[in-house]
């Protein structure tokens, strides 16, 4: 607040000021007029330009702006009624209205609003009315009248007769009446698919997605003919000399209706800032991105392993999607009503997760307390899987501890009821054999949010080039855990299938099951060697050539290693890891040792074997193609430092993330 000043237009709403007090004192000046023009073909063109800028306004409210300087600096918005002669206007309005009203619902329920909390926010502004019900069949009518007036035209050109007597034509000029349909119904129709879009993804089960994918395609598909039709509405203005970089319309004219500042007295909750809007051209970008994100999330098999699920959400966060489409996916398909989908019970998730026996009742293992909590922990986990990367990352860290928390108090139950027994014995009873398994899985996963943690530092750029060995080395430990933890369930599992007395019919299935656990568990292997390799090769560098030291003049290495690991820390992942762990570790790294365990060529001998059990999987092949890459340029890297020698001051190496977002290349060039 110290960076106030008057005047300054990002914080001072009356330095913005059109001069209007009130939307009555606007409308008398003309600034909104119904009709837009007396000129029927001016009128038709002014609709299309109100139209391409409240596609701007709403692409713009999505990536975080309020509602009352985005969309409702609309005085059609915000005085509905006086468009109900103005069919066309009208009927755009209210479904514009009625699918951002459900968006807020679905981002609220959703509490993913709380990264962006101006989204939600409608500052008594009007966003619904008895007729926004009507809103659908309002669009239909007027769609098929220019329909109709449409298909008039074609029958006309076709036959070279007059044949719109007994139709009203959209305006005045016959050459241009082909063209003007086809603008505005590719705007109305896309507004109607994207209205059914948001609607089918609201029902519960999952039950819209099928029809949804449907109306993605015909929005995709309709904002390929808005910019089509920008050509020719470009050629109907007056303007010569158009700026596409603040251009909000295809046609670029400015829009009627619109003033900026009349709602900027409504944001009392924060300080009204200058609202830059996006370019129509950035706009058509944003809702292509969307609706391609909203397609990911339809095409999902409601598979109820939770593994699939979180690897789906993570894969589904590369490509950075914003808030709606991580709302959707949150609130419309993973939690509802406090079950994966709608559909399964968390505790039967968990069961499955564990390949528990028969015997096990279902209630009892559903009352039972720990898996009530850890039901809870998933849930919350997934929540924070759908918010952006920031603060996924510090959520995660937090919930760490929750986990930790629970892992101590399921060993401390087990040490209570069976001893200091830890080994899975033959005789022991089945209660046992599944309180250990629960505390296996419950280790593993938080294991996988610490790897999770730790990753998302380098999406963030939080880590330095100096800082890199001691995160490697982390990141090391972790999926050395995590390995151990996968081998301990999955042994566990086996042997109470054993026990259940398999059929043989399910024999197949369940060796199908174990080449994809160890695939998996290769695939983390791969990681542990580029992690264990690439922080040895930063210790060497470190030690022999004095290269990626820290500098301590405002805090020294281990405060460092405090700061970016504390939440580990604190949630004792993994267990007796300290910053002198790694300083013992790093400080006895020699050359010698790192060309004599080459992790990076132990790698490129796992992958092989790894491309035939992911050859139905196209992300994973990906990955381990960015893998082979970072180890094979490591390789040689490595041999030339061992060649030349760390300690040689010709010697320059620098870490790049040219293959890989997480594992760095070394680049190694002599001077």
């Amino acid at each position: 607040m110290s960076a106030l000043e008057i005047m300054d237009p990002k914080m001072d709403s009356g330095i913005e000021r059109s001069g209007y007090n009130s939307i009555e004192e606007a409308i008398e000046d003309g600034v909104a007029p119904i009709p837009l023009s007396l000129d029927r073909t001016l009128d038709v063109q002014c609709s299309i330009d109100v139209m391409d800028h409240l596609f701007s306004c709403e692409a713009t409210w999505h990536k975080g702006h309020t509602l009352a300087q985005t969309l409702f600096t609309c005085i059609y918005l915000m005085r509905m009624e006086r468009t109900s002669s103005h069919a066309i206007l009208n009927s755009f309005c209210r479904i514009l209205r009625s699918t951002c009203n459900a968006i807020i619902s679905v981002v609220s329920t959703a509490r993913t609003h709380e990264e962006e909390d101006l989204f939600i926010m409608s500052f008594g502004l009007p966003l619904r009315d008895e007729a926004d019900d009507k809103c659908l069949s309002i669009l239909n009518s007027v769609e098929e009248t220019i329909s109709r007036q449409l298909r008039a035209c074609k029958a006309q050109a076709m036959s070279k007769k007059k044949t719109l007597e007994d139709l009203e034509s959209l305006q005045d000029n016959p050459d241009l009446e082909e063209d003007y349909c086809r603008a505005l119904l590719c705007r109305l129709r896309f507004r109607k698919h994207f209205y059914h879009v948001v609607m089918c993804m609201r029902k519960p089960n999952g039950r819209g997605l099928e029809l949804g994918r449907k109306h993605v395609a015909s929005c995709l598909n309709e904002l390929n003919l808005m910019v089509k039709s920008r050509e020719f509405l470009k050629s109907q203005s007056n303007i010569t000399i158009q700026d596409d970089e603040n251009c909000t319309t295809a046609s670029g004219c400015r829009p009627v209706g619109f003033d900026v500042s009349l709602n900027s007295r409504l944001l009392s909750p924060a300080p009204p800032r200058a609202v830059r809007l996006l370019n129509w051209i950035s706009a058509i970008g944003y809702f292509e991105k969307l609706l391609n994100d909203l397609d990911v999330i339809c095409a999902l098999s409601l598979d109820p392993v939770l593994e699939n699920v979180l690897h789906f959400i993570v894969q589904f966060q590369k490509s950075v999607p914003d808030l709606v489409p991580r709302a959707f996916l949150q609130q419309t398909l993973l939690v509802q009503d406090g079950k994966l989908y709608g559909q399964n019970l968390f505790s039967d998730v968990i069961s499955r997760a564990l390949s528990l026996p028969d015997i096990i009742g279902d209630k009892e293992f559903q009352m039972n307390e720990f898996v009530v909590q850890l039901g809870q922990l998933v849930i919350n986990l997934l929540k924070i899987l759908c918010t952006n990367t920031a603060w996924q990352r510090r959520k995660l860290g937090k919930s760490l501890q929750d986990w930790s928390t629970i892992s101590i108090q399921l060993e401390l139950a087990l040490k209570r009821e069976f001893g200091e027994t830890r080994n899975v014995l033959h005789h022991e009873n089945m209660c046992m054999r599944v309180s250990k398994q629960l505390l296996i899985w419950t280790q593993e996963h938080g294991y996988w949010i610490a790897s999770r943690f730790l990753t998302l530092g380098f999406e963030l750029d939080l880590y330095s080039p100096g800082e890199y060995c001691m995160v490697y080395w982390y990141m090391y430990v972790v999926f050395t855990k995590l390995i151990e933890k996968m081998q301990l369930r999955v042994l566990a599992s086996s042997e109470t299938s054993r026990r259940k007395g398999k059929k043989k019919k399910d024999h197949s299935k369940d060796s199908a099951w174990d080449t994809t656990f160890s695939s998996s568990c290769l695939l983390l292997q791969c990681y542990v060697l580029l992690s264990e390799g690439l922080s040895m090769m930063l210790a060497v560098l470190r030690n022999e050539s004095r290269s990626f030291q820290l500098p301590s003049i405002f805090n020294t290495e281990q405060e460092r290693f405090m700061q970016h690991f504390d939440l580990l820390q604190k949630a004792r992942v993994p267990e007796h890891i300290s910053y002198y762990s790694f300083k013992e570790s790093s400080s006895q790294a020699g050359i010698t040792d790192l060309v004599k365990y080459n992790f990076f060529k132990e790698i490129q001998k796992i992958i092989p074997s790894l491309r035939g059990s992911f050859a139905s999987e196209p992300e994973k092949l990906a990955e381990l193609r960015r893998i082979e890459q970072v180890a094979e340029h490591n390789r040689i890297a490595l041999n030339i430092v061992s060649q030349v020698g760390p300690g040689d001051p010709s010697l320059r190496v620098s870490f790049e993330f040219t293959h890989h977002p997480h594992f760095a290349v070394a680049v190694v060039k002599r001077s």
